[in-house]
């Protein structure tokens, strides 16, 4: 590539998390790198926008990348970045890389992640999410704080590289990458849908000192996932999965739907001829 991209690395992991320090090192050697992300972790924030505070932004030097924190959330960083931040518009966002899986429907949703990916997909930005499987035992550990993400950040970089060439593959608005915990450079990708669940919900009920019950969700995790899923791939078989994701939510409009449709039109139209049968 003659000319210099930009991209924009983002996470919500928080701007100090090692994930986003080594994607967006791994990324400058194609690339201008600009980081905005998080001043604290937003995870399982999905595409929430904080609209009734003001944010702060404060400009920081991580790793020798130009860096800014925001006081909000993953979506808030790419709504400021591309459109305060930036000095132009970003020829790609990456996000990443997260702290923990983020495949099936269940973590796409919910993933802060993911969401800033989806926030710049709206705006026509290519967008590559980028997270890495964390064993449970590990989960809330000192540990995982050290944890390593050279690997993969290499991985992401060609990945980002590609797209950069290249253009976003067809069919894909979004790439939603998931790394198994156990990743080296023969590590074979897989291209993937997306789970429907990962995890059976699971809700513990505990009472604090005067007797008032609190709650904790969380989810156990599934020991089965569908055929070519992305959880298949990566908690399965040690796979790096490669989910093109496409923002259309619509479903087609059936012959059931118009059904439906006229039946409920049928019985407003009755209802409203009764109601003003009876103001006469």
């Amino acid at each position: 590539m003659t000319d210099k991209k930009l991209v924009m690395v983002t996470n919500d992991d928080s701007v100090r998390s090692n994930g986003i320090i080594e994607l967006a090192q791994a990324i400058s050697k194609y690339a201008q790198v600009i980081v905005v992300a998080p001043e604290a972790p937003q995870s399982a924030t999905a595409l929430s926008h904080t609209f009734h505070k003001p944010l702060r932004v404060e400009k920081v030097d991580i790793g020798g990348i130009e860096c800014y924190a925001v006081s909000g959330s993953p979506g808030d960083c790419v709504m400021i970045g591309v459109n305060k931040l930036l000095p132009r518009r970003p020829d790609l966002i990456a996000s990443g890389i997260n702290i923990g899986d983020n495949d099936s429907y269940q973590d796409v949703l919910a993933s802060g992640t993911v969401a800033a990916a989806i926030e710049a997909a709206l705006t026509g930005i290519p967008a590559i999410a980028f997270s890495k499987e964390t064993p449970e035992e590990l989960l809330f550990s000192v540990e995982l704080e050290r944890s390593d993400f050279t690997e993969a950040a290499n991985i992401a970089a060609e990945l980002v590289r590609d797209v950069l060439e290249f253009g976003m593959p067809s069919g894909a608005e979004i790439l939603n990458v998931n790394y198994p915990s156990k990743l080296d450079p023969k590590t074979q990708l897989a291209l993937t849908e997306v789970a429907r669940r990962k995890y059976t919900d699971k809700v513990l009920v505990r009472k604090d000192p005067r007797g008032r019950a609190y709650y904790w969700l969380f989810g156990e995790r599934l020991h089965q996932f569908a055929p070519n899923s992305d959880a298949e791939a990566v908690i399965t078989k040690d796979m790096i999965s490669v989910t093109p994701l496409t923002l259309n939510l619509s479903g087609p409009a059936t012959a059931q739907l118009e059904e439906m449709r006229d039946r409920v039109q049928g019985k407003l139209g009755k209802t409203h001829q009764k109601q003003s049968r009876r103001d006469k």
